[in-house]
């Protein structure tokens, strides 16, 4: 890991803030032995905290003070030979008495007990925040695992049709009564391709798309059978379907043809729209 991106991962925060695992601890203090700019890197945040502090604190008004110091009961030591809350107490002691220690007096500066409160609320919603963000980054990490999970799912269902889909195709191939047949361009023009299997004794028929042009959303690819030279419906191909299709049976023929035509077909096929041919 890069020494700048280990400043810049919240390490340093969560470890100025005491919110760190002991692990990170662990880490953190191995760090900024080996590293100055790790330490470097603690010194400027557990400053830009105190400065923050400060720089938000709100003087309270002029009787608020009066009241925090008379509520702690401060006085100031006389001139005359009156006796302070501290000689009192002394004396006390000195005569095996117990001493007040209520009537010592508590002196505390009211501001710092005010920057100490925007001290512990920077420090909380630093906290908060980095809490947050760790949350964050961690669900998206499960739902992108989550994603990634059902994608493999998916593709791993498509490879087993397929598979069996091919392993059909070399089990009627191997037929001697299923009739292989290669539909190719007729006018030897392109590259389209396909592959009739036209069982013999029981009629079905499917057919592999080895490679034909995908078609428009108004369009659609429709098998026809030469049936004693006349065109018979064979049925329309699936757009769903991109391995091995059922269409429909047929019971004699003589050759197979595909033609696009419009989304549901055509009475007839469209002999300008003719993508391949093959004969029996």
């Amino acid at each position: 890991m890069e020494l700048q991106v280990y400043i810049e991962s919240g390490v340093i925060e969560s470890y100025v803030l005491g919110i760190a695992d002991p692990e990170e601890i662990l880490e953190v203090d191995r760090m900024k032995e080996q590293y100055p700019e790790v330490q470097q890197a603690i010194d400027e945040f557990s400053i830009a905290i105190e400065e923050q502090a400060f720089k938000n604190a709100v003087e309270p008004p002029e009787e608020i003070k009066q009241q925090l110091l008379s509520s702690f009961q401060f006085h100031h030591p006389a001139k005359s030979n009156t006796e302070t809350p501290l000689l009192v107490a002394y004396k006390s002691t000195v005569d095996n008495e117990t001493p007040n220690i209520s009537s010592i007096p508590s002196i505390t500066n009211w501001k710092y007990l005010a920057a100490a409160s925007i001290v512990l609320f920077v420090v909380s919603a630093t906290a908060n925040l980095l809490l947050y963000n760790r949350y964050t980054s961690t669900k998206s990490q499960y739902v992108a695992l989550i994603n990634e999970r059902n994608s493999l799912q998916a593709n791993n269902q498509v490879y087993q049709t397929k598979l069996r889909d091919y392993q059909s195709a070399t089990e009627m191939m191997a037929d001697p009564s299923v009739a292989m047949v290669q539909l190719k361009d007729p006018a030897h023009k392109k590259d389209n391709m396909a592959t009739v299997f036209w069982d013999k004794k029981t009629k079905d028929v499917y057919l592999l798309t080895n490679k034909l042009p995908a078609p428009n959303t108004n369009q659609q690819y429709q098998l026809w059978a030469l049936v004693d030279g006349k065109p018979v419906d064979a049925g329309m191909l699936d757009p769903l379907c991109t391995s091995l299709c059922k269409m429909k049976n047929i019971p004699l023929a003589q050759a197979f043809a595909i033609t696009l035509e419009k989304v549901g077909g055509s009475p007839v096929p469209t002999m300008d729209q003719l993508f391949v041919m093959g004969n029996i």
